[in-house]
């Protein structure tokens, strides 16, 4: 009996990502070796300047990335992060378009198959981020998606119902049984056959 390769998988994101990474490389161990980056891989800006860094010379099959959360950040006048969250966003939604538009350019290089992760939600309450800018950001990410045929993996909605169960109070990160379930969604789009499935459907 022949050995089947396991697909290489490379997660691609911030600190949510961080979270469900280990839960996505338990429940894909025997078909996939799924790594990220050893850094939170932070904005469209950050992601720029380390793309090429993170690749590596490696061969992926699948690439499941985000970029959004460091993104809609405040900035004081000073440059400096926002805890009230009353400043600029760090990075404006048509720089993120740009920037997300280059960042796709340089993925499909790969000739991985590539899956566009939507940003989470952000609450009432969190320092630096204003709740609601998520979805602004969401809808720039899906245009240039779509646009580039891209499989969008909707984290969002996914977890939208669940968030007084699985997020942190005042805060954009989850707890362990959070991580646990997005990372539920984030196999199911990895394992999606095709573009038309939904693959949260059957997360809860």
């Amino acid at each position: 009996m022949l050995d089947i390769p396991k697909k290489r998988i490379l997660l691609i994101g911030d600190s949510i990502s961080i979270g469900y990474t280990p839960f996505v490389a338990a429940m894909l161990k025997d078909k996939a070796d799924v790594q990220r980056p050893d850094a939170n891989c932070g904005s469209t800006v950050l992601g720029l300047r380390q793309i090429d860094a993170w690749l590596g010379n490696k061969k992926w099959d699948v690439i499941h990335f985000n970029f959004g959360l460091h993104d809609l950040r405040r900035m004081d006048e000073e440059g400096n992060f926002d805890p009230d969250a009353k400043g600029e966003r760090q990075v404006s939604l048509s720089e993120y378009e740009k920037n997300l538009m280059e960042l796709v350019c340089c993925l499909k290089e790969t000739g991985a198959r590539l899956i566009w992760c939507s940003t989470t939600p952000v609450p009432d309450g969190c320092q630096w981020r204003v709740s609601g800018d998520e979805k602004n950001y969401n809808e720039v990410a899906l245009k240039v998606m779509t646009a580039e045929n891209i499989q969008v993996n909707d984290l969002h909605a996914a977890v939208l119902q669940e968030l007084a169960k699985f997020q942190n109070p005042n805060d954009v990160h989850f707890n362990e049984e959070g991580y646990e379930f997005l990372a539920r969604v984030v196999v199911r789009a990895i394992n999606a056959e095709d573009n038309n499935c939904n693959p949260h459907e059957e997360a809860k």
